[in-house]
This record gives structure tokens, C-alpha cells and sequence, in this order.
């Protein structure tokens, strides 16, 4: 964990469950982590269970609903948001996160294994990003101190480079999108349309899909 803020901002003593690496109002004294952003720790739990819901539910007809899973997902939401409000322990909430995603792991390597092999592509790609910021993220802990004092040392364009819980933001979001993709493919695929991976100026990927020609 980060450690105690350097500064008291406009809004006082710092009383988040969480104190990341990034100095506490070191850009402005009104906002105690300038670089990352503070809609954080829940919606990363109930991001993840939508995910796991589509995942599971790529091999189903259309207008289907599993009620059962649908109700395991909110309960599970349900029951680490009272714990977590309770507690407040930040290792509780990262030990539910990390069995979501890794249930979101072994759905997507059974899907390209078993299922459709040809978009190994698409889903390593989408979990090697998560896991290059799932790295950084780390390094931001445990090298906390190393870096803030590196950053009293460099110009700040380069300071900025090393805030790697911010990164991280971008890397999870980044990973996320393509695993939307990856997860449209799979059930667009599924029912028989023809999805296509275009990328818009060359960089960005999206998903283009028609019916089905009958002959």
C-alpha cells in the first residue's frame, strides 16, 4: 500500500479505503490522486459479473434468460458490497475481483480451445493486456517509495510515465473493450452471422456483422 499522503488538500485528512502510489494533492489541492481515476474498487466487482454473465451465456438462443446465474451474479455483488462497506479490508475485495477474472479467464481459453480455436488472437491479445496492467498495477505497490523518489528527480512529463495505477486504468480498459469484442464475436458467431474485425484508421477495433446469406 501507498504510503500516508504527503499533504493535507481541501477536503482533509484522506479517509479512502484505499492510498494508492500517486502522491496525495501533488497536482492540485483539490484533488488528492490527479492521475487515476476515483471510480474504483465496486464497479470493477460489478463490471466483472456482466462480463461473466455473457460469457456464459455466448451458446444461448436468442431471448433467453438465465435466472439462475442472474441471480448467483447479483447475490455475489450483493453480499461483497455489504462485506466490503463493513470491513473495509482492500484484500477481501481483491481476492472477489480476482476470482471473477479468473473465472473470465477459463471461460475465454475453453472458447478459443474447444469452441472456436481462430480467435485465440482476439482473446490472448484482450488478456495479455489485462495482465500487463495486473504487472504494472504490482509494481506501483510494492516499488511504491522507489518511484516517488524517482519522480522528485525527473521533469514531470516523465513523472507521469511512472504512474502506473493510472496505467493500469488504461490497460484494464483497454483489455476490457477487447474482451467485449471478443465476447460479440463468440455470440454473434453463434447465431449465425458473419462478424468481421475492421479497424477504424488502421488502430481501433470494432466488429461489423451481416445475417447469414441463404442460398
Amino acid at each position: 500500500m501507498a504510503p500516508a499522503a504527503d499533504r493535507e488538500g481541501y477536503w482533509g485528512p484522506t479517509t479512502s479505503t484505499l492510498d494508492w502510489c500517486e502522491e496525495n494533492y501533488a497536482v492540485t489541492w483539490y484533488i488528492a490522486e490527479f492521475w487515476n481515476t476515483l471510480l474504483d474498487e465496486l464497479p470493477m466487482i460489478y463490471s466483472c459479473c456482466i462480463f461473466v454473465y455473457c460469457m456464459f451465456e455466448c451458446f444461448k438462443m436468442k431471448n433467453s434468460v438465465n435466472y439462475h446465474l442472474l441471480f448467483i451474479l447479483v447475490l455475489f455483488s450483493l453480499i461483497v458490497t455489504t462485506v466490503y462497506l463493513k470491513v473495509k479490508e482492500p484484500i477481501f475485495h481483491q481476492v472477489m475481483y480476482g476470482m471473477l477474472v479468473f473465472t473470465l479467464v477459463l471461460r475465454s481459453i475453453y472458447i478459443v480451445t474447444w469452441v472456436y480455436p481462430w480467435l485465440r488472437g482476439l482473446g490472448y491479445t484482450s488478456l495479455g493486456i489485462f495482465l500487463m496492467g495486473f504487472l504494472l498495477w504490482n509494481i506501483d505497490n510494492i516499488f511504491c517509495d522507489s518511484l516517488r523518489n524517482f519522480r522528485k528527480k525527473v521533469p514531470p512529463i516523465i513523472g507521469v510515465a511512472t504512474q502506473f495505477h493510472a496505467w493500469w486504468h488504461i490497460l484494464t480498459g483497454l483489455g476490457s473493450y477487447l474482451h467485449i469484442l471478443f465476447s460479440l464475436y463468440t455470440r454473434t458467431l453463434y447465431l449465425k452471422y458473419r462478424p468481421k474485425v475492421k479497424f477504424l484508421f488502421g488502430i481501433w477495433p470494432v466488429i461489423l456483422f451481416e445475417p447469414l446469406r441463404k442460398h
